[in-house]
């Protein structure tokens, strides 16, 4: 037995009560509850209030096209914006977003056009859009594997002395999968420049969160793989902006991963597949709703004079030119091209996979003259 003992400083547990610097009435926090962080300048915030504005009115339209069939599905973000967007907005362009299906918006974000973020939703492709020009992975359905990614391409960019940063969102679900506890423990061991955050939203499909862990927070599962852990109220995006960033800042420097847990609520089904009155209750919906991060932060900006009636309205304005656009991208006809079933399947194109093409080729060919004689002899 080996009698060289390393010995740590001891790390504390995350405060039971989340970190928050705006509350449920828009009021400025101050002191212990702050958790050491301080609230942005007003600037950065008015920018956040529009980036939820749209957001928000994006995903709206969003589920409502998904009603009326435009889509095959669609995972909503309703009243998570202050996790998706505070979080997305503390990284740079230059670093690599890893994002699960639940975080259309946080695409959106990014830059990111309506019809490729939605591309895969309706089945025209599994991802629609270039991940290297926008430094975002493809939307992860399976649980957790993205975690392992983004830790892995943090390690290798840090390798390369390249200074960016790595970003994963997780849903408190995914903390029960081993890729998790894979992922965070390379992490802290490569000390790589990893930010996971964990959108606590309440059930992993209708499993609750007291059915997964019996730890106070998920945060308290830093401490375990020698990470900082941050508690953070999810619907207050001031608090998950200052957080975040302080985690990037960290991790740039070579400061290594942090995990943060915000704790937040899906106010809508899992997907338009799921019954969401089977295993949560009404009431409850209207609690989270009471607590709503768009309008928090609203009645903060005006109390502080800094968002007029004017600016609303044209933050409005620009919502619905999303939602517009998205209307449109949707309600036009997918042109599918049967011979993409062969792009991007291989990076060195395989003397199989073009046999197969040429054959697929020939035959819709052969098809088109068949169509097109059929149709001179019916004239």
């Amino acid at each position: 037995m080996s009698l060289n003992v390393e010995h740590h400083s001891v790390r504390a547990l995350p405060s039971e009560k989340p970190i928050r610097l705006l509350d449920n009435a828009g009021h400025a926090v101050h002191g212990a509850a702050a958790g050491g962080f301080d609230l942005p300048d007003v600037e950065t915030l008015v920018e956040l209030y529009r980036r939820m504005v749209v957001a928000r009115r994006f995903d709206v339209q969003v589920t409502a096209l998904t009603k009326q069939g435009r889509l095959a599905t669609y995972p909503s973000a309703y009243g998570q914006e202050a996790c998706e967007i505070g979080a997305i907005s503390a990284i740079e362009a230059r670093d690599w977003f890893f994002p699960t299906y639940r975080d259309s918006i946080a695409l959106l974000t990014r830059g990111i056009e309506p019809g490729d973020i939605l591309a895969s939703f309706r089945g025209d492709w599994h991802n629609g859009y270039d991940q290297h020009a926008h430094r975002s992975a493809s939307q992860a359905t399976p649980l957790a594997t993205q975690a392992l990614h983004a830790v892995g391409l943090a390690h290798a960019a840090r390798l390369r002395q390249d200074p960016i940063v790595t970003m994963t969102y997780l849903g408190d679900g995914a903390t029960s999968e081993g890729d998790a506890h894979e992922a965070f423990n390379f992490a802290a061991v490569w000390q790589t420049p990893t930010v996971f955050l964990i959108q606590n939203n309440g059930f992993a499909i209708s499993t609750p969160v007291s059915r997964q862990t019996r730890a106070a927070t998920l945060a308290d599962k830093a401490v375990g793989y020698g990470m900082p852990g941050y508690h953070v109220d999810g619907n207050d995006v001031a608090a998950m902006y200052a957080v975040t960033r302080a985690a990037v800042d960290r991790a740039r420097s070579g400061g290594g991963p942090t995990l943060i847990e915000g704790l937040t609520y899906r106010i809508e089904a899992h997907t338009n597949s799921d019954d969401p009155t089977r295993y949560r209750h009404s009431r409850d919906v209207e609690h989270w709703k009471r607590r709503d991060p768009i309008e928090r932060l609203e009645k903060y900006l005006v109390s502080e004079g800094a968002l007029s009636e004017s600016a609303r309205a044209e933050i409005a304005d620009a919502a619905e030119a999303v939602a517009a656009h998205a209307r449109e991208v949707m309600t036009a006809e997918a042109e599918l091209d049967p011979l993409e079933l062969f792009d991007h399947v291989y990076g060195r194109e395989r003397a199989s996979l073009l046999e197969q093409r040429a054959r697929l080729e020939a035959e819709l060919a052969d098809a088109a003259m068949h169509a097109a004689d059929h149709a001179g002899a019916a004239r």
